[in-house]
């Protein structure tokens, strides 16, 4: 077997389709992640009180997972009806790109100019991922959905550490690039960001066909829509594996997404500087790229769940590991044990659901999976807030995720993969 082959690359139309992993990890890690924060309070929101700016921020935030989580069912519905996948992406592409690139015109002060970039460059990204998701169930075969996720996850890691080194580069050391500040290397961060999503976009829509449509069209309006993603909520809760699926990743992913929000935060509690926790992240992408390919190799051999399973009691040490940790290089070893399971926790449970899911709805699936998703980015951290506020401190609330990590592990037995499958080839879903 070739190593193409093996992790999961074998066909044209298989990296095709991982390359957007690549290429909207580089908006990830400087945009939602390292860079445009910080950027935020110290340079757009200069002019408010940090507490204000954070809150603000926060604010922006929320609006946007909100708006994803609307949206997502309801263009899942029209992309899959009306056969525009590839269309609404490449609309998400262009929004999302055309607004990251226009972050170069925030000043000192334009918090607001700011807030409604980063929002829309927000939903674009997380809109966009609906309808690249939705593409796994029809360039990859049931029984290579696992490796090729995988391959899209570790592919995400390499381009978007790339890019961020590429930028932090730009950033730490402007004049040896012939910048005339930091400033201006931050902005220029955000310009590669858009061509960096553009550039290696393109072979996704020069190689993927656009799907069929889905039988049964969709006559009227909004009013036709709405409904339609009424009845796909309908049929996913009769359909207990893959509704048993988004309820262990509505668990799990919330403890994932709590530890991604908040590291920052409690690592300066405990003392970690700003510059280690950058440097962190940076090694979370390196490691994540062989981790992301043997979580499918893995997966090959023992099956996704078993895989699963093992990557959330990694993260059960994980917690406690943040709950002992007092020195920067145990920051570190916490940061190259998520880099371990993170790619492989998440493209896993994509290739879980694409599998359990009829292919030429897949879009109406994934945005539900892409709500599951939202509602974790949300409650997660807002419970981590509960017990900071009652305990006192982030570190005793760190342990709250364990309880995220066992109950969705839990909720994981109870999907059984193989009876999924059967159900979607004997039509069980219509």
């Amino acid at each position: 077997m070739s190593v193409l082959r093996r992790i999961g690359l074998d066909r044209t139309e298989l990296r095709a389709w991982a390359m957007y992993d690549w290429a909207n990890s580089g908006h990830q890690c400087t945009i939602v992640t390292a860079i445009f924060p910080l950027f935020f309070s110290q340079v757009a929101a200069a002019s408010l009180p940090p507490a204000v700016a954070t809150a603000r921020f926060a604010w922006v935030t929320t609006i946007g997972v909100a708006v994803v989580a609307i949206l997502g069912p309801i263009l899942g519905v029209l992309a899959d009806r009306r056969a525009l996948k590839k269309p609404l992406l490449a609309a998400c592409v262009a929004i999302g790109a055309v607004s990251a690139a226009a972050m170069v015109f925030i000043d000192y002060g334009d918090w607001k100019l700011a807030s409604v970039l980063f929002l829309i460059t927000n939903i674009a990204i997380a809109t966009s991922l609906v309808f690249y998701d939705a593409l796994l169930p029809h360039v990859a075969a049931p029984e290579e959905m696992d490796r090729v996720s995988t391959a899209g996850y570790a592919l995400g890691y390499i381009g978007g550490g790339l890019l961020l080194a590429l930028n932090l580069a730009w950033i730490l050391a402007p004049a040896m690039w012939g910048l005339p500040n930091t400033v201006t290397a931050i902005k220029l961060s955000f310009l590669s960001v858009a061509v960096w999503w553009v550039a290696f976009s393109v072979p996704l829509f020069r190689t993927i066909p656009e799907p069929p449509a889905a039988s049964g069209g969709l006559e009227g309006g909004i009013l036709s829509l709405v409904r339609h993603t009424w009845s796909t909520l309908g049929e996913l809760r009769q359909h207990r594996h893959a509704f048993w699926m988004l309820i262990a990743f509505l668990l799990y992913n919330d403890g994932i997404q709590t530890m991604i929000k908040m590291s920052a935060v409690y690592g300066a509690e405990i003392g970690i500087d700003r510059n280690a926790q950058i440097a962190a992240f940076v090694l979370v992408q390196f490691v994540g790229v062989p981790f992301a390919f043997l979580f499918g190799a893995l997966a090959d051999r023992v099956g996704a769940k078993p895989a699963l399973h093992g990557a959330l009691a990694v993260y059960v040490g994980i917690v406690v590991v943040a709950y002992f940790m007092t020195r920067t290089w145990e920051f570190f070893l916490l940061a190259g044990l998520v880099g371990m399971v993170q790619g492989g926790a998440q493209a896993l449970s994509r290739s879980m659901f694409a599998r359990m899911i009829p292919a030429d709805r897949s879009t109406e699936y994934f945005g539900f999976f892409s709500v599951f998703e939202k509602i974790a980015g949300i409650f997660g951290p807002l419970v981590f807030g509960v017990a900071v506020t009652i305990t006192g401190s982030s570190r005793p609330a760190i342990l709250v995720l364990v309880a995220f990590f066992v109950l969705g592990a839990a909720a994981l037995t109870r999907v059984n993969v193989a009876e999924g499958e059967r159900e979607v080839r004997q039509g069980a879903y219509r």
